[in-house]
């Protein structure tokens, strides 16, 4: 299964905010990457600049395109806007990561 992996970041400060939001994860959004073929989904963070890393794998990446355009997840990007960098509308900042090393 292909596995995608991006950065992003958070505003100084809002470390505890993040993980307490993520640690209430809405069910409705959960279940919605479930649903686009979403799994084994990890958030690292780098504390010393708020990068985070993110890292899942995709059924079928292509299927990715189409959350942007769900409710719930335009819902979320509003409610996580004011604790990280976010691009116009809403979306996260976020910079794809090259896969150069994997080992099983």
């Amino acid at each position: 299964m292909p596995r995608i992996a991006s950065r992003m970041k958070i505003f100084k400060g809002q470390e505890e905010e993040y993980k307490r939001r993520h640690d209430e994860l809405w069910p409705d959004l959960e279940e919605l990457l479930h649903q686009t073929g979403i799994s084994d989904y990890s958030i690292f963070l780098d504390e010393s600049t708020g990068d985070l890393f993110a890292v899942l794998q995709a059924e079928d990446p292509a299927k990715l395109s189409d959350l942007p355009n769900h409710p719930v997840m335009q819902k979320w990007w509003a409610y996580m806007k004011d604790i990280m960098e976010s691009n116009p509308d809403n979306s996260p900042v976020s910079t794809p990561l090259k896969d150069v090393f994997y080992m099983k």
